[in-house]
């Protein structure tokens, strides 16, 4: 009993000095990754989506109804088509004008009879003049002779009536003059209106342009009714071209006339246009309690190579720093555990943290939120309508031997990747490595390890 007690007594010092010997050997050990400090431009964006769109389209439609018998030619000879060049009267399609030139016939049949008419009773007002001035001849004489041996009363009086009657019979022939007159010009509307019916079954450019969309096929029948049947659209000039970008009203605020922007389409990938704000259009659209605007952008499109109707994404420049320091985020977002810290600071580091201050706040995640009381700001000017940005505090980390040291610095615009910082007496500079994560490396010494841990299989090295 004694010598097997005495055995399990020195198996469990021999397990226990081994224990403590691996556990001495393998506790981890602290590297830093770092980033570079460099110095740049630091461009600040609104990012949107928006449709390039041509700045100014014709939608020609048809005013009569009929069938599409043929389609016209284009500036180059070929028939009028999609992306087909057209000038000024150019004639798209032809309408069949059956109908329409039969019409025509009629009202200028109509127009003939009216101007017919009109002769037939300028003759009659000839006719009835002839027979005033031989009733006025007979009344004349009625009126010297009276009533008499010579005259009974009853021809006397046969005279006077007569007279009268061819007075009133030329007012009537003057009158019937002016109604033919108003039937010409009545007719003459008519076949106006009937010439403009068979014009309109030629469809003709009214503009010079592209064709976009060709809606209507050889052999299809239009029906006009209240609205024109659209039959071609028509894009004015593609030489110069429009986004339409819906933005947001939380960055809308940012947003004027004149304003740089790039963009890209998915049709030119790695290529980026440019242009500016034309205007901010008023009248917001609200879908999903989101409210947005449309605001047009114009760009040069002399080569053609915007389509209308793309995609585009969009960034507006909002203002431009230049030649300032610029620092990852990740550097502004990492925050040393208190051991990590040099020790000549580390005392008054962790009074500050115990007193709320310099510990993750959340505008320091997003170093170009705006500060909170505690942080208080500063103000720089930026160019554009933006005018004042803020600055707010941050703290950078730097290598000291095994340890960290902070550097407090105000963080200014951000482009999601990178901050430009602002900083006093050169503490910081182009070159320097800034701390912007840490990684633990399990070390051992080699050929002696935990007999009971699994082995990994990505190595002995690890991080996170």
């Amino acid at each position: 009993m004694k010598i097997v007690i005495s055995f399990i007594t020195g198996l469990a010092i021999i397990a226990a000095a081994g224990g403590w010997y691996w556990h001495a050997h393998s506790t981890p050990t602290v590297t830093f990754r770092t980033a570079e400090v460099t110095r740049g431009d630091m461009v600040p964006t609104i990012s949107a989506t928006g449709t390039v769109e041509p700045q100014e389209v014709v939608d020609v439609g048809a005013q009569v109804a009929g069938l599409i018998l043929t389609f016209g030619e284009d500036s180059q000879g070929k028939m009028v088509d999609y992306r087909s060049p057209v000038e000024a009267g150019t004639v798209l399609a032809r309408i069949d004008p059956s109908l329409y030139t039969a019409d025509l016939s009629n009202a200028q049949a109509t127009l003939a009879a009216a101007k017919a008419g009109v002769t037939r009773a300028i003759a009659d007002l000839g006719q009835m003049n002839a027979k005033l001035d031989q009733a006025k001849s007979d009344w004349d004489r009625a009126q010297k002779l009276g009533p008499s041996d010579a005259l009974s009363q009853s021809d006397y009086n046969n005279y006077k009536a007569a007279y009268g009657t061819a007075i009133a019979n030329v007012a009537v022939d003057e009158a019937a003059i002016d109604q033919a007159k108003a039937a010409v010009t009545q007719d003459e509307a008519q076949l106006k209106k009937a010439q403009q019916n068979v014009d309109y079954c030629t469809i003709t450019s009214p503009v010079k342009g592209v064709i976009i969309d060709r809606r209507v096929n050889i052999g299809q029948t239009v029906v006009s009714s209240l609205n024109a049947p659209s039959l071609f659209l028509i894009a004015k000039d593609l030489t110069q071209i429009q986004v339409w970008v819906s933005v947001n009203e939380a960055d809308i605020g940012s947003i004027y006339a004149g304003q740089p922007v790039t963009f890209t389409v998915d049709s030119n990938p790695g290529e980026s246009f440019v242009g500016s704000v034309a205007k901010v259009r008023l009248n917001a659209s609200m879908t999903q309690n989101v409210v947005t605007y449309t605001v047009e952008v114009n760009t040069d499109n002399a080569d053609g190579r915007l389509l209308p109707y793309l995609t585009a994404n969009v960034q507006f420049e909002v203002s431009r720093h230049k030649n300032v320091l610029l620092v990852p985020n990740s550097a502004l977002r990492w925050y040393p555990e208190l051991a990590m810290v040099a020790p000549d600071v580390r005392e008054a580091l962790a009074d500050d943290k115990k007193a709320g201050k310099n510990s993750k706040q959340p505008d320091e995640d997003k170093p170009n939120a705006k500060p909170n009381a505690k942080h208080g700001a500063t103000t720089r000017a930026t160019t554009g309508p933006a005018a004042v940005h803020q600055l707010t505090h941050a703290t950078l980390w730097i290598e000291d031997g095994t340890f960290v040291r902070p550097i407090k610095v105000k963080a200014g615009a951000t482009d999601g990747v990178m901050t430009e910082i602002v900083v006093k007496n050169d503490e910081i500079k182009e070159g320097m490595q800034l701390v912007t994560g840490e990684q633990h490396i399990q070390s051992t010494d080699e050929g002696t390890t935990n007999p009971f841990a699994p082995k990994p299989m990505w190595g002995k090295r690890r991080g996170h």
